[in-house]
């Protein structure tokens, strides 16, 4: 050994760790680890280790691993055999245990017996008590049973003893009677033949009344026994149709036989009323109960809660009308006792209104909800469509297609291709045609305008320029009308509106035209007067002045109608030549005949093609044979003047097509301008406007403070200035109360009459919702289903009275008469349901008359109204436009109006379009009263 043999060497950390362990770690090992562990091998093992190791001795690691190995092997040889050793006790003690006699089995034996007898003894004492009851209970019914014998017999016997008293004292009657006719035949033997008579004309017209009755009570039942045959020959039960299929079904029940037998039985049984061409769709209602209680899945496309309470009317119903059927024989004559009938018609009219409520749930509801949806789309795309000023069109364009194609993909997945485009189609022309018609250029553009020019100057200074050519009284002043008496007939004559209101009305509506209904009226009141004059001046030997008068003012009309140097202008002057009537008259060769014809050849040449056949008629009429009537020549007079001042207009209207772009186009300038004017001179004030916009401002900042509990009061959630606007303007619509026109701002004094209409539209559309959403309810129907027919007879009914404050109280009574008749006459009424739904009727036309409601309904249907009308015309943007108008249907038929799209569409454009011409118009004193309600609010 070398000099180091003393030095004891350190193993490797690793090998180490393996062989001196933490004596803290110890305690958390298992049991078979510290076993292992605590064994006299491993201890011998550590402590040879340990004296190895503390004599400096180096043993090799292989020894020691050697001999820790054979120490475990050793403990495991150990614990096995402990293990079997164990293993094998518990074998024999089981072992023990199953060759051991099993006495408990007897006993549990025992015990089932004794249960077994103890439950027979039981068994037949409840027979015996079961028995006797039985016993008892019979021998109580044979007691009832004799006893009811007994009684029959005796009322036998009792009816028996009457009867023949009553034979006795039939007989004693006759033997009576038989000796007073012979005591009394002396002196009945001269009468004998007058009282024969008598008594055989009395006696053949009482057998005449009685047999009468009786074949018409015959005849009745008879019609009834048929009715009732000839529905058990169809085998219509619950029974015999229970084990057939769908298909069977439903072609039984779609036959005519079958119909026409049903609709006689529920004509029978007063479910339906009597009438020459019946309708076979109340038949055909009742018969799908059937449908619905045999083949439920097949009928529901899902099993909701209304499809339970329609299988369960149904049930009833059916269950009622088999009973009632199977009571009707000859014994009563075929006839249905009135009590047990009204709670049938009970029955059926609970089903009529669960049907109705379900099937407005099918998808037909949807898809008129979605093609109204489509036509609001292709009614705003008409209305910007032809826009020429910035790029509202090409906006509009892509958000309306994009919303229309999908609600086309939708429509076509539920009603199919071909209806769906059948649908929209006939929706869409419907809508059109509703659209004012457009007459053509062509058509309107007078003949004698061929040679006036197309555009005018686009100057701003031109606009008072050509509306000066529209206005009479522009063209003279004041002192040259009072000195030519024909100045002041034209003025008087004159149809045309002031410059500001022609631009306004135009920059509202492009195709605005002036109606022949503005003054006509007064017009023709004027003409009737002149034509007056001159008859009472005719027969005062004045008729020459007159002519020359009349032919003057005829040449003066039709010569503003022509362009100055034209042939025909010049044709005319030299026609109508005042100097030769005059000395025609005087000399009496002028002719009213020649005057008359001449008319009539001129006229055709001067006047639109739409007009050809007005003229025509009036043509006829002037050449027509009347001699020389001086009354009949004025009133010919009269209808040339008529006629001549529609030439006039249509005139005008022909020029005003044609400045209508460059009027348009410079209204907002012009108006604006004319407003300044007004308030520097001190005609107008704005301390209406101002008070309107604080009301609208105050509303809007109350309810953006309401909805910021925490008075954060971020910008963005406060009102803009477009916002309040739209909020006044909207409220001043739909307000309650008339609309006041002291109230009104001074910017919207051209559109009073506008909003007014507007306001009874809005109170049109509050009144029939209330009513029909009533009735809805009542009858529990669906209030998105929509009531179109009803609504459009109630629109016509209070469109042609319209309930005031100045309507009586008889008027109303009857309007509302009127109104619930519409609703009676539509849908089945339970009596119940008449009495309440008249009296809302009443209620809500009573409060229309005051334009202020305080029925729940109408107030809540007015508030929904107008917040889908203000959330639309707020709306800016073209998307956000399009988007309110995709989903107005559903809006509106959710807040149960879904009669009033069209009309509320109609409504929101008007608006809209007032709103932007009266914006442009006064933006600046606007904004200005904003400034200042702003600044009043900060401080």
């Amino acid at each position: 050994m070398s000099d180091d043999a003393g030095q004891v060497c350190a193993p490797p950390a690793r090998i180490a760790a393996r062989f001196y362990r933490d004596p803290k770690s110890r305690q958390y090992k298992s049991s078979a680890v510290s076993s292992r562990r605590n064994s006299l091998s491993s201890i011998q093992s550590h402590t040879s280790t340990r004296s190895l190791r503390r004599s400096s001795s180096c043993q090799s690691n292989y020894i020691a691993q050697h001999l820790r190995r054979a120490s475990i092997i050793e403990a495991r040889k150990a614990r096995l055999a402990d293990r079997a050793a164990h293993a094998e006790k518990v074998r024999l003690r089981a072992a023990m245990a199953k060759a051991a006699p099993r006495g408990d089995a007897s006993a549990s034996e025992e015990r089932a017996l004794a249960a077994q007898m103890a439950r027979e003894n039981h068994l037949a004492k409840v027979a015996a008590a079961c028995a006797e009851e039985v016993q008892r209970a019979k021998q109580k019914a044979q007691e009832i049973k004799t006893k009811k014998l007994e009684e029959e017999k005796q009322a036998r016997l009792d009816m028996e003893e009457r009867m023949a008293d009553a034979d006795r004292r039939r007989a004693e009657y006759k033997r009576n009677l038989t000796s007073r006719k012979s005591r009394r035949a002396s002196e009945l033997e001269k009468k004998l033949d007058d009282v024969s008579e008598v008594d055989d004309d009395t006696s053949s017209k009482l057998d005449q009344e009685t047999a009468v009755l009786r074949i018409q009570r015959a005849w009745r039942v008879r019609q009834r026994r048929l009715i009732i045959r000839a529905f058990s020959e169809c085998n219509l039960s619950l029974k015999s149709i229970r084990e057939r299929s769908f298909e069977e079904v439903g072609a039984l029940l779609s036959g005519t036989p079958i119909i026409q037998a049903t609709t006689r039985v529920l004509r029978l049984l007063a479910l339906q009323d009597v009438e020459d061409t019946p309708s076979p769709q109340p038949t055909r209602t009742f018969l799908s109960a059937y449908l619905v209680i045999v083949h439920p899945a097949a009928v529901f496309s899902q099993n909701g809660a209304q499809e339970q309470h329609l299988m369960a009317t149904a049930g009833e119903l059916v269950e009622s009308f088999e009973s009632a059927i199977s009571l009707l024989s000859p014994t009563n004559h075929f006839e249905f006792p009135s009590s047990s009938l009204q709670d049938l018609s009970r029955v059926y009219t609970t089903y009529l209104s669960a049907f109705d409520a379900w099937r407005a749930q099918d998808s037909s509801a949807l898809v008129e909800t979605m093609v109204a949806s489509f036509v609001e789309l292709d009614a705003i795309w008409q209305t910007v469509k032809d826009d020429t000023q910035g790029a509202v069109a090409q906006d509009y364009r892509q958000g309306i297609r994009d919303n229309q194609v999908m609600l086309l993909s939708k429509i076509r997945k539920l009603a199919g291709p071909d209806r769906a485009d059948i649908l929209i189609k006939k929706a869409i022309g419907e809508s059109r045609r509703r659209r004012v018609k457009r007459r053509t250029p062509a058509e309107v553009r007078p003949r004698a305008a061929a040679d006036v020019e197309d555009s005018v100057t686009e100057s701003s200074e031109a606009l008072p320029v050509v509306t000066e050519n529209f206005v009479q009284e522009s063209a003279q002043s004041d002192a040259d009308s009072q000195d030519d008496v024909r100045t002041n007939l034209a003025r008087l004559f004159s149809p045309m509106p002031s410059n500001r209101v022609l631009t306004h009305e135009l920059a509202i509506d492009k195709d605005f035209r002036i109606s022949p209904n503005a003054r006509s009226d007064i017009r023709d009141v004027i003409n009737r007067e002149l034509c007056d004059g001159m008859r009472a001046g005719v027969e005062q030997g004045m008729g020459t002045p007159w002519t020359v008068a009349m032919a003057q003012e005829i040449r003066a009309k039709l010569v503003h109608i022509v362009k100055p140097g034209n042939s025909m202008h010049n044709f005319i002057v030299e026609a109508l030549d005042t100097d030769l009537i005059y000395r025609q008259c005087e000399q009496g060769i002028f002719s009213y005949a020649s005057f008359f014809s001449f008319m009539a050849n001129i006229l055709p040449k001067l006047c639109a093609p739409f007009r050809d056949a007005q003229v025509k008629a009036l043509a006829d009429d002037l050449e027509s044979s009347d001699g020389e009537d001086m009354g009949a020549m004025i009133e010919k007079l009269f209808r040339l003047l008529h006629f001549i001042d529609l030439l006039s207009l249509d005139y005008s209207n022909f020029l005003l097509m044609n400045a209508a772009p460059v009027l348009i186009r410079e209204s907002a300038g012009y108006e604006s301008r004319m407003f300044a004017a007004d308030i520097a001179s001190g005609k107008i004030t704005l301390a209406c406007t101002s008070r309107w916009w604080r009301n609208a401002s105050g509303n809007l900042l109350t309810e953006a403070d309401r909805r910021d509990p925490e008075q954060v009061r971020n910008p963005a959630d406060r009102p803009t200035a477009h916002q309040i606007y739209t909020r006044a303007l909207v409220d001043t619509t739909f307000g309650q109360g008339p609309l006041s026109v002291n109230d009104m701002p001074e910017t919207l004094a051209l559109d009073v009459e506008r909003l007014c209409t507007i306001k009874q539209k809005a109170l049109h559309m509050t009144t029939i919702g209330a009513i029909l959403l009533v009735a809805k309810n009542m009858l529990k129907r669906d209030v998105r289903s929509s009531w179109k027919a009803e609504a459009s007879r109630l629109w016509d009914l209070l469109s042609k009275d319209p309930p005031s404050e100045t309507t009586s109280e008889e008027d109303l009574a009857n309007l509302s008469s009127d109104a619930f008749s519409v609703v009676e006459n539509a849908h089945n009424l339970p009596p119940s349901t008449k009495t309440a739904l008249q009296s809302a009727v009443s209620r809500v036309i009573t409060q229309a008359s005051t334009q202020r409601f305080t029925d729940p309904v109408a107030k809540v249907l007015g508030s929904r109204l107008r917040s889908h009308v203000f959330s639309r015309v707020v709306a800016k943007t073209s998307g956000e436009r399009v988007r309110a108008a995709s989903g107005a249907s559903e809006a509106l038929a959710t807040a149960g109006l879904p009669e009033f799209v069209t009309h509320v569409g109609e409504m929101v454009e008007l608006l809209r379009k007032v709103a932007e011409v009266d914006w442009a118009s006064h933006a600046i004193w606007y904004e200005q009263i904003a400034r200042e309600v702003s600044g009043a609010g900060d401080a």
